[in-house]
């Protein structure tokens, strides 16, 4: 019956976009009007298109929802941390989508604390979003921000803990990021451009006073960074820092003296990348100064923290991806990245006996996790790898001894780690570098290139994709799936130098050592191309739109969510949130020579008449960072030129934005709809 339901087709409106004396036409550009009933009928068009033709599918998403739900425990609860004098937990309510923040006054045994009920501010609302949740340093008043659209455009209010009361203060359309003064009244936040929503401005806000007499303390005029507040782990000090891909800049005020100037600590140098952390009477900071690549540690005094007053702690290293630290009062804490692994390494300031944390396995994740506290020999991280469930371990620094304090629970009674295979293996891409791959499947996997196969990546802005847990994944895994994650070039996977090699004009990289990871994989029989699919994300949705123009016979399907597709368009148009910032990531087309390597790959502009796998494409409506028209015009365009009959389904959430729905269960409901779409390709339904 599914075979007579015809998928819609937009209408061509042909625009002429020119630059540098060329003209692209855009047949599509229409449908970038959200206001326009047109457009909002053409999204409610595919999404029926897509309902009717995956009707079928409709019981068995319900199936996989329920499976990948009676997993979770639902009335699950964070490892409580201590604060000020309050230990601090995060739970959920079975059966309930959104968490409920809590304090402990001393002791876990004293009575609970209910700070926020998401729930109850989630209620009539089709998307909730709680953003900053800070404690005013005398324990009685609470900052918050939440964001009810799904376009990051949060509200900031004021709740008074010993009243319960919410104050009268509200501070409208910002960015959600705000902090406490030591005063306990005055508080600073970060605002954005009504347009671009680029955060640009600092205000300081004194309690009862109204948003319209907030005094402006900065406002950042380079429009390719972005500005935030934050405070020290001491305490002491407030520091406004100001980012861009390359450069970073920080200003700092001392906390007791929130009516006093910022200070520069180190003015902006383009290529000069740092992040302070205050200890005593010196500033610790991770820098790339003097060519520091992979970034190496140095300190300064709080009074002359110019970069020429810098001295070197922990050197330079070629092979080793300097990546945080974390100070207490008789330990340093480092976190590296070296082949590709994270470690975590203790450095006792008395300068005896320095170590590394033992671990194990052949693919995993380790990090530092909420440390608070300085005076501790505490140290709190966290462990997991794609077989083995979310750690969370106390780990005394001096004894040497740890504690467990959780590991995530994988209800049902089926799930045994021993059952499942992780590895890690390297696939050559087509200038000779080795790509790790790393993967998980069931036991007793037979490499005769039947296997399905979901390979993922993403790939931009030296994000790292991490071997981590997934208790929703057993879903594909225990149908016979292997999950493999591609570490490719533009990621930090394995250094700074990974990322330089995948970004501007050696961006093909990237995309290229997708497909090779993939020729590879079917080349060890892991899977087949009638057996292979991919996954993407935003800058990964790019990733699978360039994919699917180059290599289409790769691959069985596609999921690409909230795909960055049409990258000349949206690196022209400076109205659009995020443009400027992302000149040093991806190049400004405004420039000849990145305007034509842009295009040389752009998704969007190299859609081709030729064949391509099944694909499934989700966005969202309000999304701020990739606009909802990106996926519904390269959609659009892929149903005119495609020469197969293969299925292709836009997904448009009307409510949501880039992080799709906001409740936990909602969620997996998306996630359910990926799952049944391959699933169901490869008619696996048991």
């Amino acid at each position: 019956m599914s075979k007579t339901i015809q998928p819609p087709i937009a209408k061509i409106i042909p625009k002429k976009l020119k630059k540098h004396n060329e003209i692209r036409i855009d047949n599509y550009y229409w449908l970038n009007d959200r206001e326009n009933p047109e457009v909002i009928d053409y999204l409610n068009q595919e999404n029926a298109y897509y309902q009717a033709k995956t009707a079928h599918t409709k019981d068995f998403q319900k199936v996989l929802f329920e499976e990948m739900k009676s997993r979770i425990k639902e009335d699950d609860q964070s490892v409580p941390y201590l604060y000020n004098g309050y230990y601090y937990i995060t739970r959920f309510e079975k059966g309930k989508d959104y968490p409920i923040y809590s304090r402990k006054k001393e002791s876990l045994s004293a009575k609970e604390e209910i700070l926020f009920d998401c729930n109850e501010m989630a209620m009539g609302k089709p998307y909730f979003q709680l953003g900053a949740l800070s404690i005013s340093p005398d324990n009685k008043l609470a900052l918050f921000s939440y964001d009810i659209v799904g376009r990051r455009i949060y509200t900031i209010q004021i709740k008074n803990l010993e009243t319960n009361e919410i104050l009268e203060d509200k501070i409208e359309n910002v960015t959600g990021n705000a902090v406490w003064a030591n005063d306990n009244k005055t508080i600073f936040y970060s605002d954005q451009d009504d347009v671009t929503l680029r955060s640009d401005k600092i205000f300081k806000h004194k309690l009862g006073t109204k948003q319209s007499d907030d005094v402006l303390v900065y406002f950042e005029k380079d429009e390719t960074f972005n500005v935030e507040i934050a405070k020290s782990k001491s305490r002491k000090y407030l520091a406004i820092e100001s980012s861009s891909t390359l450069t970073t800049e920080y200003q700092i005020l001392d906390a007791d003296s929130p009516d006093g100037e910022f200070k520069i600590f180190q003015k902006r140098v383009r290529g000069l990348e740092y992040s302070i952390n205050h200890y005593g009477d010196s500033f610790y900071i991770l820098t790339n100064k003097d060519k520091a690549e992979n970034f190496k540690l140095m300190k300064t005094s709080v009074n002359k923290t110019s970069k020429a007053n810098w001295v070197e702690v922990i050197a330079h290293r070629k092979d080793v991806l300097l990546e945080d630290i974390e100070i207490f009062k008789d330990f340093l804490v480092v976190e590296e990245r070296e082949n590709g692994l994270n470690k975590i390494r203790i450095m006792p300031w008395s300068g005896d006996g320095e170590y590394y944390l033992p671990f194990e396995s052949e693919t995993y994740t380790a990090y530092t996790s909420s440390n608070v506290d300085f005076d501790t020999d505490v140290l709190r991280y966290g462990y997991q790898s794609m077989t083995t469930p979310s750690s969370i371990i106390d780990f005394n620094m001096r004894t040497k001894t740890k504690e467990i304090k959780k590991e995530q629970e994988v209800l049902g009674g089926k799930f045994d780690k021993n059952n499942y295979t992780e590895e890690r293996v390297w696939a050559t891409a087509q200038d000779g570098v080795k790509i790790p791959i790393s993967m998980v499947y069931k036991k007793g996997l037979k490499k005769d290139g039947t296997n399905p196969l979901l390979q993922y990546a993403y790939g931009s802005y030296g994000h790292s994709m991490d071997a981590t847990f997934s208790s929703t994944r057993l879903t594909l895994l225990d149908r016979g799936f292997i999950f493999a994650i591609a570490h490719i070039r533009g990621g930090e996977d394995l250094g700074r130098q990974w990322y330089e090699d995948g970004k501007l004009l050696k961006k093909i990289n990237t995309f290229t050592d997708f497909i090779d990871c993939s020729k590879f994989l079917i080349g060890e029989k892991y899977t087949s191309p009638k057996h292979l699919y991919a996954e993407g994300g935003s800058a990964g949705g790019l990733l699978m739109g360039v994919v699917v123009n180059m290599a289409p016979e790769l691959y069985n399907g596609i999921i690409a969510q909230v795909a960055f597709v049409d990258v000349i368009t949206t690196m022209l148009d400076d109205s659009i949130p995020l443009t400027t910032g992302e000149y040093d990531e991806w190049g400004n087309p405004n420039v000849r020579k990145y305007y034509d390597y842009m295009l040389s790959y752009s998704p969007y502009d190299n859609v081709l008449p030729q064949k391509y796998p099944n694909m499934y494409v989700s966005t969202g409506l309000h999304d701020s960072q990739v606009q909802y028209w990106e996926p519904a015009k390269w959609v659009a365009k892929l149903r005119a030129l495609k020469t197969d009959n293969n299925l292709l389904f836009l997904d448009t959430n009307m409510d949501a934005g880039h992080g799709g729905a906001s409740g936990r269960f909602e969620a997996i409901k998306e996630l359910a709809k990926e799952y049944s779409f391959l699933l169901d390709l490869e008619k696996i339904e048991n």
